[in-house]
């Protein structure tokens, strides 16, 4: 086998495998006698099959397997002889397109760009200052005053009074398609809130102004996605009476409310709540510091970058971007978006400061670890309710959901290495001040 090296430019290298057609039959002829005790075919006792017979019937096949082992042995020597670290998936290509056949050299081109050698860095230098905010009584009771709203209880208002938004209103209905009445059409005593979208579109607002004791006829459409195939997209005639009109009104903060959200009392949520306003104000503050650090670093680690990585996150970007900018769109059906100036500006940032991070973390061996990866894994499902399982096998089947997975964890904790042996002053400030803060991360 030869490799001859055929581009040398920057980042980019190319080279040239060539596979004499001796060393392809060896290879074959290895597979064939490795597989020749567990082969049995009509007229030859298992494991007596002449090698001739095993090489006409299966040596076609051995042959790409033979093929791809050789060059993927290649690859595997010429990376450790290099030291290279190829930033994609290299190309491989049979030379010039050739077509192959049995009896010739096999010939292929390898091209990839490297990964750069990443500079050492003096992270002694780091300075960082962390925003520290206390939960204050003010936002402790803004807090309160929102759980005693979603608590809230519904009395009856004053006779003779419209319904208005937000009030709760008891009826009995019953719904007609073509004049008939349909499956699944009717409800008695149902408590409905005017606004909460609970009903189909445009039902609820016929109520508006609906007193008790009212007969009130409400026409409305099924949506054409309607889950009941035999309704979507169907006129429909609902027939209701108002039995009932209440307005909201918030629970009382007091121990009984603290009780409903599981603390021992108001005192107690109180400190529960505090908690989390304070948990939040660090993750907050954590993004805050995080950007600085990386402002820093990128302020003092220069080197080539891969322009296959720089491209590739380029158009990420600008797609991500366009599809901010039109929400409507769910799909990927549209036409191709160019990157402009300003996306590739900011892919060289990343990737400059992912491999970067990447190459701290391998000096460091930090890992995440199964734990860290179940936790993951866990914390995403839960956004597929009743499909936790089927997300399971999912991300268990998928590289690639994996590494998206992994790759923030990993990087979270290269970050906190950095920060551990960082100057790090702490500045308290108010709840607005660290907000402005991260409206300015949005802003860069």
């Amino acid at each position: 086998m030869q490799v001859t090296e055929t581009l040398n430019d920057g980042l980019k290298r190319g080279y040239a495998i060539t596979i004499t057609a001796a060393e392809l039959d060896e290879k074959v002829t290895a597979k064939l006698l490795e597989a020749q005790p567990e082969v049995e075919i009509k007229g030859f006792r298992k494991g007596k099959v002449p090698l001739a017979m095993l090489r006409k019937q299966f040596g076609e096949r051995v042959m790409g397997d033979a093929m791809q082992e050789a060059v993927d042995g290649a690859m595997s020597d010429l990376f450790e002889k290099s030291g290279d670290r190829p930033a994609m998936q290299p190309k491989i290509e049979m030379q010039d397109g050739e077509t192959w056949k049995p009896g010739m050299d096999v010939v292929v081109t390898v091209a990839y760009e490297a990964l750069p050698e990443i500079p050492d860095v003096d992270l002694s230098g780091v300075t960082l200052e962390r925003l520290v905010v206390k939960a204050e009584e003010a936002a402790v009771t803004e807090a309160l005053e929102n759980l005693a709203k979603n608590a809230q209880n519904f009395e009856d208002r004053r006779k003779g009074s419209k319904a208005k938004e937000g009030d709760q209103v008891v009826i009995d209905f019953e719904g007609f398609v073509d004049g008939e009445a349909f499956e699944g059409g009717k409800g008695e005593d149902y408590p409905l809130v005017l606004g909460s979208g609970s009903f189909i579109p445009g039902f609820e607002d016929q109520l508006l102004g609906a007193k008790a004791d009212e007969a009130v006829e409400v026409n409305v459409t099924f949506p054409e996605e309607y889950g009941a195939a035999h309704l979507a997209g169907k006129a429909a005639l609902f027939k209701c009476t108002v039995k009932a009109v209440k307005a909201p009104k918030a629970a009382e903060i007091d121990d009984e409310m603290a009780k409903k959200f599981g603390a021992e009392d108001l005192a107690a949520l109180k400190g529960q709540i505090a908690e989390r306003l304070e948990a939040e104000y660090k993750g907050a503050s954590r993004a805050v510091m995080k950007r600085a650090l990386l402002d820093q670093l990128d302020a003092v680690v220069k080197f080539d970058l891969p322009p296959s990585l720089v491209d590739a996150e380029a158009a990420s970007i600008a797609h991500q971007l366009w599809h901010e900018e039109n929400p409507e769109v769910h799909d990927h059906n549209h036409a191709n978006v160019e990157p402009t100036d300003e996306h590739k500006s900011l892919a060289e940032r990343r990737v400059r400061l992912g491999l970067l991070l990447a190459e701290l973390g391998r000096k460091q061996a930090i890992e995440v670890t199964d734990a860290e990866m179940t936790q993951a894994v866990m914390n995403q499902a839960r956004q597929y309710p009743g499909q936790e399982r089927a997300f399971f096998e999912f991300v268990q089947q998928n590289q690639q959901m994996q590494q998206q997975l992994r790759a923030p964890i990993f990087e979270d904790k290269v970050v906190d290495f950095v920060v551990s042996g960082a100057t790090v002053t702490d500045k308290e400030v108010s709840k607005e001040d660290l907000q402005k803060a991260i409206e300015a991360l949005d802003e860069l």
